[in-house]
């Protein structure tokens, strides 16, 4: 029997910072609380904002991204909407911000995702200084693409309502559906830190947060509008999830590291591996039967002092890699390395199984889409496997003396210094996997 596709829109925005994430979050709660199955979505490689959408609409949410990820794995990872009423996606950036060059499969922007899947787009304005100029920023993004398929728009930090009328007279002079308006309030900025959004688990209060910023769509935003505009997709089924690199996976879960891409997870599942989560945080040692040690990218820089005195997880971790394999992704392969300084200075011993040194003292920005070649093989994966992730860090590495794992270069195709380690058993790199690279 066919699957068929439930109806779906993209949330997105001008720019960062315009309200999108609090309209999503709203948005996913209020049609649940209406009854809807929703399936969330997120557009580009954010590995913070699924684990808000999950909370929000209680059903796991997963990256959609044309930069890293084939047809196939597209359509795989569309296949996880079975069973929903309705599909709610979120943009990250502004709307057609991607990447210069698109490489073998696309820019990597909302847009993109909006055009594959089919999803018309909701477009939300932050209004504040300016009344009927804001039909010309939105007629602008409307017709920029005019292939896309288009909503209308959410105006965000209206200040009165006389500034609702003319913002709303110039919306109609463009012919501009207007789905809500949002009045200014100071209180729905969700905590940020260095990495975008504070995680999901540490919120003080993400269930109350939540509660009250659906209340507050359901009071300005047309919910039967929205749903009225969402568009069934015609993306294909096919292709599968990507494979377990092993049988029995002990992965570090908690503050510190918390980084996996959702559909890395549900494929490893899928395929019949045991995902075995522990704590380094609450020097818990990784599951001795484990194949494989599997530690994500995080916070380790926040919590380095507490990692380098859990001698329970890192006795367990050094055990485990002399003879079977370990692998980390950005603050997990830091923490393998030899010391991590923190943004005092202060030098904290890691685990020590490779030799790299990295310091959050003098940040500095990492950020961009990654295409590795292995030099080396890693859990998975054979020398001359191609690899694409995302690196998004403000660590600086100060020594990195083990053989290179990869060949690592941007979108540019220029050679990154973030090549990667292998020492053994053990390999990490700085960008997380998002797919491997094939036809």
């Amino acid at each position: 029997m066919a699957m068929t596709n439930p109806p779906g829109i993209l949330i997105s925005a001008p720019s960062s910072g315009t309200g999108k994430t609090t309209v999503m979050l709203g948005l996913l709660r209020a049609l649940a609380e209406d009854g809807l199955t929703v399936q969330p979505f997120k557009s580009g490689p954010d590995y913070i904002d699924p684990a808000f959408h999950l909370a929000a609409a209680r059903r796991s949410s997963f990256n959609l991204d044309s930069w890293a990820m084939n047809e196939n794995l597209l359509g795989a990872i569309a296949s996880q909407s079975q069973g929903a009423d309705i599909v709610v996606a979120e943009g990250s950036m502004g709307l057609f911000d991607g990447v210069a060059s698109p490489g073998e499969l696309g820019h990597g922007s909302s847009a993109e995702t909006a055009l594959r899947m089919g999803w018309p787009v909701v477009l939300v304005l932050d209004v504040g200084g300016q009344a009927q100029s804001a039909a010309a920023t939105a007629l602008g993004f409307r017709m920029y693409n005019p292939d896309l398929p288009f909503a209308g728009v959410i105006l965000n930090r209206c200040a009165s309502p006389r500034h609702e009328r003319l913002t709303r007279l110039g919306m109609e002079r463009a012919g501009l559906p207007v789905l809500g308006v949002l009045p200014r309030r100071g209180d729905l900025t969700l905590p940020e830190r260095h990495l975008g959004l504070i995680q999901a688990v540490e919120h003080p209060d993400l269930e109350s947060a939540i509660s009250g910023y659906a209340a507050f769509l359901r009071e300005h935003v047309d919910l039967k509008a929205i749903k009225a505009a969402a568009r069934t997709n015609g993306i294909a089924h096919r292709g599968a999830l990507p494979n377990p690199p092993a049988q029995r996976i002990a992965l570090a879960r908690d503050a510190a590291f918390s980084f996996t891409y959702p559909h890395l997870l549900e494929g490893w599942r899928a395929a019949g591996a045991e995902i075995l989560p522990f704590s380094p945080l609450a020097d818990e040692a990784p599951d001795k039967d484990a194949d494989l040690i599997w530690l994500p990218g995080g916070y380790p820089e926040l919590h380095a002092g507490k990692l380098a005195a859990a001698d329970t997880f890192l006795t367990g971790l050094r055990g485990h890699a002399e003879t079977k394999p370990v692998h980390g992704e950005c603050g997990g392969y830091m923490t393998l390395g030899e010391a991590l300084i923190d943004k005092d200075g202060v030098r904290h011993k890691m685990a020590g199984l490779l030799g790299l040194v990295t310091s959050y003292e003098k940040r500095k920005f990492h950020l961009g889409y990654r295409k590795a070649h292995l030099e080396a093989p890693m859990p998975g994966f054979a020398v001359g496997a191609v690899l694409r992730g995302h690196e998004f860090h403000y660590s600086t590495i100060l020594e990195q003396p083990d053989a290179p794992l990869a060949r690592v270069l941007d979108t540019e195709g220029a050679d990154v210094p973030e090549t990667g380690s292998v020492r053994g058993h053990v390999t990490g790199t700085f960008f997380h996997l998002i797919a491997e690279a094939t036809a």
